[in-house]
């Protein structure tokens, strides 16, 4: 296993046409191989930005059919770079939704892993408007830890990031790398998403990955960027700020043994039992 890794995010602007989409991030994932990355990390739905549930239905192609994804697969096997594709809208035959489906791809263009998004982002906001990510996309049901040479990945697609438990759950199974691939939203980004992606990588003493949308979206989506790469002690290593572009650090894995031998939580989790008021 590598003791060093040099990764990149890809931050960009989406948009609801998939050619389109692919143009924009292969030429980010060539500049980023060209800037030394052994590993490249994508953000969520980089193939299709589209809030429009049966417009997004309409656009998006099957696993086996999905354009976005045999490219990316012939230019990870071009490159001899691992490559883990943030997200893909997939159409599920068996479901008359998505799949939020993240891939990972080795150097040879194999998938390695993938992984559906869990938690699905369904909210009634004060102003009347309604957000429900669930009627157009299906939740996974399962967490997964990826082997890759440089040690194990924990992957999971943005609003799953608000669920302390899922990435707890991946540390003890072995993650030293956590990938948060996402498109989020710009108020809420400008809240909290620092605050949870460090928040994240000092409770788990991890790396935490997490490549970005980014700008205003054709469909009226506005997206927060900030691509992240976050060191086990929380320091932010990289920023992408908010426009298209790349950003990289080195990763060296002995600060996440020394970030777990100076707070050794993972070793000190407990069941509890809780007293509740009788209803």
């Amino acid at each position: 296993m590598a003791d060093a890794l040099k990764v990149a995010c890809v931050q960009l602007t989406a948009t609801s046409d998939v050619a389109t989409n692919i143009a924009l991030s292969t030429d980010a994932i060539r500049a980023a191989q060209a800037a030394g990355a052994a590993l490249v990390t994508l953000p969520e739905v980089v193939n299709l930005v589209q809030q429009r549930g049966n417009l997004a239905f309409e656009a998006a192609s099957t696993e086996d059919n999905d354009p976005a994804l045999a490219e990316y697969r012939a230019l990870a096997a071009e490159l001899g770079v691992w490559l883990l594709v943030g997200s893909l809208a997939i159409r599920l035959e068996d479901d008359g939704r998505l799949a939020n489906r993240s891939y990972l791809l080795n150097g040879s263009g194999d998938i390695v892993a993938w992984y559906d998004k869990i938690h699905m982002f369904d909210v009634n906001l004060a102003n009347g408007r309604t957000f429900k990510e669930s009627e157009t996309y299906r939740p996974g049901d399962r967490a997964v830890v990826a082997d890759t040479p440089w040690g194990p990945l924990g992957m999971t697609v943005c609003y799953d990031v608000r669920f302390p438990y899922l990435y707890r759950r991946l540390a003890h199974a072995g993650a030293r790398m956590l990938a948060v691939p996402s498109a989020f939203n710009r108020r809420t980004g400008d809240a909290h998403w620092h605050v949870l992606m460090r928040s994240r990588a000092i409770e788990t003493g991890c790396y935490i990955i997490a490549p970005a949308q980014c700008g205003d979206h054709d469909d009226g989506r506005k997206t927060y960027g900030h691509s992240l790469i976050v060191a086990p002690w929380g320091e932010v290593l990289a920023d992408g700020g908010t426009e298209p572009g790349i950003v990289t650090a080195e990763l060296d894995f002995d600060a996440v043994d020394k970030a777990r031998s100076m707070i050794p939580s993972l070793e000190h989790d407990r069941d509890v039992t809780i007293d509740a008021p009788n209803s």
